[in-house]
């Protein structure tokens, strides 16, 4: 078994005005694995951009300069978050909801 132990004492993160969080089983549950790039870039971006109740409101022409992406492969990405129920979408405002008890559906082609 490995021992952790911190490698930069002078780094050590703190949290300071805003924090973002994923939860570890995005990883270890399958939920990273199911996700196209662009879905997985999206969702880091709104987990990050998002309130403490995981509301953003970012336009999307500001997603899509901010990450590089086409039109479509925003929409695409976003469909995508939308159908495997890890957001939600008003046409304003996104909700980066809790994820749900397993994966749904499987990675699409990036």
């Amino acid at each position: 078994m490995i021992t952790k132990r911190i490698l930069k004492a002078d780094r050590v993160r703190s949290i300071e005005k805003g924090f973002s969080f994923i939860p570890h089983r995005f990883l270890t549950d399958g939920f990273v694995a199911s996700l196209s790039k662009e879905e997985l870039l999206l969702y880091l971006f709104l987990v990050l951009a998002s309130d403490r109740h995981g509301l953003s409101y970012y336009a999307y022409d500001s997603i899509c300069t901010l990450l590089g992406f086409r039109l479509d492969e925003y929409i695409e990405a976003r469909d995508g978050l939308l159908a495997k129920d890890m957001i939600d979408f008003d046409g304003t405002i996104y909700q980066v909801l809790e994820l749900p008890s397993q994966p749904v559906g499987t990675r699409r082609k990036s």
